[in-house]
């Protein structure tokens, strides 16, 4: 398998393995935004990692943005905003290894 196919591949299951985790919330705890947000720093572990998973997001657009080539940053934003990181970064990887046959 080619670095590439697994950036694709890695970007599938960053889609996919976010979601199980976000629909057995909504299931049992329905479409409760407030509650989602309480639940992302209802103790020390879960706040470290929300607050570790929004500082990477953070760079992760700073240096797309800041990149002088490469596809668009625009749609891995939402991708990061919608799905997450998880899905965009190997996205993204997988967009410029398209691009120059290697990535960044």
């Amino acid at each position: 398998m080619t670095l590439r196919n697994t950036y694709l591949v890695l970007a599938i299951v960053g889609a996919i393995a976010p979601y199980l985790f976000f629909v057995n919330f909504g299931l049992t705890q329905g479409l409760d935004l407030m509650g989602f947000l309480t639940a992302l720093f209802a103790n020390g572990a879960s706040g470290g990692f929300t607050v570790d998973l929004l500082i990477s997001s953070v760079v992760f657009w700073v240096f797309m943005i800041n990149r002088q080539s490469g596809p668009k940053p625009h749609w891995f934003i939402v991708l990061n905003l919608t799905i997450g990181l998880s899905c965009a970064l190997p996205a993204y990887l997988w967009a410029t290894a398209g691009r120059s046959g290697e990535p960044v």
